[in-house]
């Protein structure tokens, strides 16, 4: 496995450092503890086989998509934000090989350079077998990581890929000057349109105030189903009514890749993003959902978008995000 291929991109890499996990030190009799003492750091281009781990952490910083959006630029900070939140995390589960394996990071404003070398990147480790969680950054990030698991299944027999979106947001605007955090899965199931590959996208968490009548137009045009933010309550009997509402969409695909926008939570739990709001969704509806999509054994590859620390109070959104990463780790 290597990462020379990303010298000709427009793009920044800096590969996993130690530096940004830190935490409190433990009795050596005790063994590691916490995710700072068991994770490890590796630079992509000194990557073997030998050296494969099971899950691999990596950054998307990437503001640009924002920006571009008119949002509130900051989520570029998110990836180191969220790795020092979780280094300081205890460790729960076993036998499985954790490691970093850097940023890539976007210059000059060339976010498409930073989408193509993620979507290089995650090809490259689900064809190793390895399972991807990357952070962001805008959620522009989605449409590198959707790229590179197509990329890696090309040629499988079983390739249909549902796209599962926790989100306040459809994000399926129309490109019309260039791409942004708002036009990703829309540039995915347009560009897939009338081709061989089948695709499928669920929203989760969508608010009628945070998406216009457009938008809405264009998920019932392109046959995108989704759960309305009052559907996403903590109640049991809520959680399984939606459940059951994913099951035919779950059932029809054959891999799912789960993207998490934190501005799907409310602003209580998730301050830290560039579109708060008080409506949203709760960490007990994500948590629950979240295992049942992972007991699936579908699921291929996450990643978290928006986390802003600009924009935090108390880290608690940096938190939040941090033990999402935690928890998908232990439903892996």
């Amino acid at each position: 496995m290597k990462a020379h291929m990303y010298q000709d991109l427009n793009v920044d890499y800096e590969p996993g450092q130690h530096s940004n996990w830190t935490g409190r030190t433990t009795d050596a009799k005790l063994g590691n503890q916490y995710w700072h003492q068991e994770i490890g750091c590796i630079d992509l281009r000194d990557l073997t086989e030998e050296q494969v781990p099971d899950i691999a952490v990596l950054g998307y910083v990437c503001d640009e998509g924002v920006r571009r959006n008119q949002g509130r630029v900051g989520a570029c900070e998110g990836p180191k934000q969220l790795r020092e939140r979780l280094a300081k995390l205890p460790i729960h589960f076993e036998g499985k090989r954790v490691v970093d394996i850097g940023d890539f990071i976007c210059i000059d404003h060339a976010m498409e350079s930073c989408q193509h070398a993620l979507t290089q990147t995650i090809s490259t480790l689900i064809a190793q077998h390895v399972f991807p969680i990357a952070i962001g950054g805008g959620h522009d990030i989605a449409y590198g990581h959707f790229m590179g698991i197509r990329e890696a299944l090309k040629g499988r027999s079983k390739s249909k890929i549902g796209i599962i979106n926790f989100d306040a947001h459809f994000d399926l605007r129309a490109v019309e000057v260039q791409p942004n955090s708002g036009t990703p899965f829309n540039q995915i199931l347009s560009e897939l349109e009338g081709t061989d590959d089948a695709v499928g996208y669920f929203p989760i968490g969508i608010q009628q105030q945070s998406n216009t009548k457009a938008l809405f137009d264009i998920a019932r045009n392109k046959s995108v189903a989704y759960a309305m933010h009052s559907e996403c309550e903590s109640a049991s009997e809520a959680i399984t009514a939606l459940q059951e509402r994913l099951l035919p969409f779950i059932a029809h695909y054959d891999y799912l890749y789960i993207t998490i926008d934190m501005d799907g939570f409310s602003s209580a739990y998730a301050p830290g993003v560039s579109a708060p709001s008080p409506l949203g969704f709760s960490p007990h509806f994500v948590f629950k959902m979240l295992r049942f999509l992972f007991d699936t054994k579908k699921v291929i590859s996450c990643d978290i978008a928006e986390l802003n620390p600009r924009l935090d109070r108390d880290q608690s959104t940096a938190n939040l995000a941090a033990r999402l990463v935690d928890f998908m780790v232990m439903c892996i």
